[in-house]
């Protein structure tokens, strides 16, 4: 019966290397962040008629509604609606752009 042996730790990565580069990379994911949650982002609807901007925070910081389109309730939710979802959509792609750059694609729990 052959026995395994080990290589006496010849090719196991250095734990400190590791940590160090773990330390890195959280650093940079919380630079990231940080530059993220400072963007504003902005999305218009009914050619222009309603603007929302929000920062990467998902914090809605302005809403304009030109007074033209104020007559119809409806049409103006509506156009409220489209405007915030898509800047938010907005913030949620740059966020997952952001983190795939720093985990190289990788899957990782939590992110």
């Amino acid at each position: 019966m052959k026995r395994f042996q080990g290589r006496g730790g010849r090719g196991m990565p250095n734990m400190n290397q590791m940590m160090k580069q773990m330390e890195k990379m959280q650093k940079e994911l919380e630079e990231s962040q940080k530059n993220l949650e400072e963007t504003e982002f902005k999305s218009s609807a009914g050619g222009g008629m309603i603007e929302v901007v929000a920062n990467g925070k998902n914090e809605i910081l302005s809403v304009k509604i030109d007074e033209a389109v104020t007559d119809d309730m409806e049409m103006l939710e509506d156009l409220v609606m489209v405007c915030v979802n898509d800047v938010l959509q907005q913030v949620e792609k740059e966020s997952e752009d952001q983190i795939g750059k720093m985990t190289g694609g990788m899957n990782i729990p939590g992110f």
